[in-house]
This record gives structure tokens, C-alpha cells and sequence, in this order.
């Protein structure tokens, strides 16, 4: 609802920016204090230091941060893989057919996470594919996750492409392969860029399902920081929290610049 009158613009402005403030931002800075404390006996912290900063990037905690950017990266490159060619392949089927089996795709996010890793654990952990305990399980667990994602951008940027272009390519002899490499998915990079980019926010963000499935020696950010405040060290939980929100800002960052330049070509 529109609110015309000054005062009522200024009281839905305080409103909101209360809210915003008590919701999004409240936490936040909570954290970022707790990641920086030495001791926290009041309102505020006692002492402020980097200590947990270090601990952070070194030793098992500097493992779970490879760990997960590696899993981000692999599981959301099969993801968009695998998103796209589906995409392109639905669209040359019919609307009925493209339709049942989107909604396929889309089945895994629509149960929580700890049971698709409770799913893949008893599923693969006997033979003849017997999975439990390595890192591909970790990997299928996140690509079935995510991959919904990637192939609905990447439907949403085939849906606002014109059809002209294909058909322009091919009257000019383009074959089929030759027109998808040269013009269609360079029309829609700025989408592929953007699948890309949320997929690997939410895999390095994922939990239910990794804490079902992850083998003792590849234990993601989310993970150590569950095990680390669960355990009580709420300060290098923080600090690991922190470290993960910034290296998941940074690259989508850079994924949007990219994506600014495709979209500009």
C-alpha cells in the first residue's frame, strides 16, 4: 500500500528500518563480535583479538575451508552441466512433457535435506555401489540439492530468448550443435552465470544433508562450524562463519561482474 502523507512515509521508513535492523543486521554484527572476541562477559566483548581468525585458516578448520570450496565448485559445475543440457533437451519437447518433467527436477528441494542424505546413505552403502565414506557421496548429496536450481535459471533464460536467432542461424546453414555452441548458450551466458553463482552459494551453505554423508576426512564449513559450537566454542564457530559468508560474497561478486559483461556483449 502506497503511504502519501509525510509522516506516514517517515514512520513506515523508521519501521522498516527497524526491522531490518533487528533481522538482518542484529545477527550479523553478533557474529562478527563473537568471531573477534577474547572474552564476552557483558554487553559487549571484553577484549577483541584475531586469534580465532588464525585458527580459521589453519589446521582442520583451514581443511573444511578447501573442502567446501572445492565441493561448491565440482558439485555446481556437474550441476550446471547437467541443468543446462536438460534445459535445452525440454525445450524441444512439448509444453505438457517439459512441464512433468520439470517438476521431477524439482522434487528434491521440496523434502529437507537430511532426508536426501538419509536417502543417498542407505541407498549407497552397500554393494554393488557402495558410496559411504567417500567424497563422491558428499558430492551427489550437494549436486542433487542444487542442481533444481540450476536448471530453472537456466529454463527461465531459454524462456526469454527469441527464437528468431536460432532460426536466423540456422537458415544460414547452422547445425544444430554449431548454432547451441555459437548462439544459443552465449545469449544466455548471463543466466548460466547466475545458476552457477547460486548453485555454489547453496552448496557452500548446505548442512542437513552433508552432515548425514561426509567421511571423516573431508568436513565442509558448515559442518565445523556445527561441530564447533555444538562442542561450545562459539568464537571460532563465528569466526569460521565469517570466513564462509566472505569467500561465498567474493566469488558471487565476481560472478555478477562476469555476468554484467556477457549480458553487455
Amino acid at each position: 500500500m502506497l503511504v502519501w502523507s509525510f509522516t506516514g512515509r517517515v514512520v513506515t521508513w523508521l519501521v522498516a528500518a527497524l526491522l531490518i535492523g533487528l533481522i538482518f543486521l542484529a545477527p550479523l554484527v553478533v557474529i562478527l563480535l563473537s568471531s573477534l572476541a577474547a572474552q564476552w562477559g557483558g554487553v559487549l566483548p571484553n577484549g577483541l583479538t584475531l586469534e580465532h581468525y588464525g585458527q580459521a585458516v589453519s589446521g582442520a578448520s583451514g581443511e573444511a575451508v578447501s573442502a567446501s570450496l572445492v565441493t561448491g565448485f565440482v558439485a555446481s559445475a556437474v550441476a550446471l552441466l547437467c541443468g543446462t543440457w536438460a534445459a535445452v533437451a525440454l525445450r524441444a519437447q512439448g509444453e505438457r512433457a517439459q512441464r512433468l518433467l520439470g517438476w521431477l527436477f524439482f522434487i528434491p528441494s521440496a523434502v529437507p535435506s537430511v532426508s536426501v542424505g538419509l536417502g543417498l546413505l542407505v541407498a549407497f552403502s552397500q554393494r554393488p555401489v557402495q558410496l559411504n565414506g567417500t567424497l563422491a557421496i558428499v558430492l551427489i548429496a550437494h549436486f542433487v540439492l542444487i542442481s533444481a536450481f540450476t536448471f530453472g535459471n537456466v529454463s527461465a533464460g531459454l524462456a526469454r530468448l527469441s527464437p528468431d536467432f536460432e532460426f536466423v542461424a540456422s537458415s544460414l546453414g547452422a547445425r544444430p550443435f554449431y548454432r547451441l555452441r555459437r548462439v544459443t548458450l552465449p545469449l544466455i551466458g548471463p543466466y548460466l552465470v547466475a545458476a552457477f553463482g547460486l548453485s555454489f552459494a547453496l552448496s557452500m551453505g548446505e548442512l542437513g544433508a552433508t552432515l548425514m554423508v561426509y567421511p571423516p576426512g573431508w568436513v565442509t564449513l558448515p559442518v565445523a562450524i556445527f561441530s564447533l559450537t555444538d562442542r561450545g566454542d562459539i568464537f571460532s564457530g563465528a569466526a569460521l562463519t565469517i570466513v564462509l559468508a566472505t569467500a561465498t560474497l567474493i566469488l558471487l561478486l565476481g560472478l555478477e561482474r562476469v555476468a554484467k559483461a556477457l549480458g553487455s556483449q
